[in-house]
């Protein structure tokens, strides 16, 4: 008997009166993993759409798991290197001396059990305080809860520090849902991103423990500046004597947010999303197009005083939360513009503006959360423009 008609056999059992009525949620989830739901939207903005939102969300969680697994890997990697010189402390080292894992940074079973050490407490945390007031929402609104909290939980865990309090996780994921989401209707509603709201609430309510430059490694005592504030005081030369190169930063052996160190890892959930038709090209090629263009007419331009205008292209790419931020952020297709014109702007508009907060703004060294905020603010005018010339140039041709 196969999977689908063993699904179909059992489902009586969980109808109102069946003995596993109870039963049913943790059912029907692992029924619309695996399978299309026999239930399918009849209204905008799905009305048209051959996939269902479970699903979209569903792809979505299996495009981060190359930097979930980065993330794990990378947090453990560079917090035994700084432990070999600083040495170990705290709950999580003692764990690892129990377990007789060890701290040895050329271990990758070392280093990715350390690594889930500091990415389980934040993941959990998240989970639990904003999932508390996603079922608060629901509950008075009666209706279901879905999965579009699963896929801003995760993005919202990989783009934080691994030293966040974990007080202050459960603080901005609570502000990312309520404020960035729910107030406007919740899932599919919202107008901006509510994991880079959280993220955008912390960093400025809490500026010491989301931008400084030891909150990247979790060491006691480790002291150290990322690509991009290296770059900003000392010039493209310094990253050499950092200890920076390309091909670490391209495949995430750097200091940086728990996620967002790999540009190789997201760009393979972009090809997965790009695969299955969840990712949108256009805003893709957009928000490239205005990065390469801006940073290239910088790079030309020169200037004595600001190292950061010799930052070429390539590097902007690696650096800080860029790749991660134009595969699961850029793409997000509520927050982002909805006509295909206008999802080119769109992206131009942010791949521009990261560049020049990066370059011209010395008091935000990353850029790409503000810019893709920037980006979710214009999108709706940038859709009505695009709407209203297309109204204009078919009301010509019928002249």
């Amino acid at each position: 008997m196969g999977l689908r008609n063993f699904f179909d056999r059992i489902e009586p059992s969980f109808e109102k009166g069946g003995k596993w009525e109870k039963w049913f949620p943790i059912y029907e989830m692992v029924e619309s993993f695996l399978y299309t739901p026999k239930t399918v939207t009849t209204v905008a903005p799905h009305a048209r759409s051959y996939i269902d939102m479970k699903r979209i969300m569903t792809y979505v969680v299996i495009a981060t798991i190359p930097c979930i697994l980065m993330a794990l890997y990378n947090t453990g990697y560079q917090s035994n290197l700084a432990i070999a010189e600083y040495g170990a402390s705290g709950w999580r080292a003692a764990i690892i001396e129990t377990l007789g894992i060890g701290f040895d940074a050329s271990n990758p079973l070392a280093n990715m059990a350390h690594g889930a050490l500091y990415f389980l407490p934040i993941y959990i945390v998240t989970l639990v305080a904003g999932g508390i007031f996603e079922v608060i929402f629901a509950t008075i609104r009666k209706h279901e809860v879905n999965e579009g909290f699963l896929v801003s939980s995760m993005l919202y865990t990989l783009i934080l520090p691994a030293t966040t309090p974990l007080w202050q996780v459960a603080l901005g994921i609570i502000f990312g849902v309520v404020i960035g989401k729910e107030v406007f209707g919740g899932t599919g509603k919202n107008f901006l991103n509510p994991a880079l709201v959280g993220r955008a609430f912390l960093y400025f309510a809490y500026p010491a423990q989301m931008s400084g430059d030891n909150v990247w490694v979790p060491v006691d005592g480790f002291t150290g500046a990322t690509a991009l504030a290296v770059t900003a005081s000392d010039g493209m030369q310094a990253l050499a004597a950092q200890g920076f190169t390309w091909w670490d930063s391209f495949l995430g052996f750097i200091p940086g947010s728990l996620g967002e160190t790999s540009t190789l890892a997201a760009l393979i959930g972009l090809c997965f999303l790009l695969f299955t038709k969840i990712a949108n090209y256009r805003m893709v090629v957009g928000c490239l197009a205005g990065m390469i263009g801006f940073s290239l007419l910088l790079n030309f331009i020169g200037s004595d005083s600001n190292p950061m205008f010799a930052m070429p292209w390539y590097w902007h790419l690696v650096v800080g939360g860029y790749a991660f931020g134009l595969v699961f952020m850029v793409t997000e297709p509520v927050s982002g513009s909805h006509t295909n014109a206008g999802r080119y702007i769109y992206g131009i508009l942010i791949g521009f503006m990261v560049v020049m907060i990066r370059v011209l703004n010395p008091a935000f060294p990353e850029g790409m959360m503000l810019a893709i905020l920037f980006g979710n603010v214009f999108a709706p005018l940038i859709d009505y423009f695009v709407v209203q010339a297309n109204i204009k140039r078919r009301a010509k041709r019928n002249v």
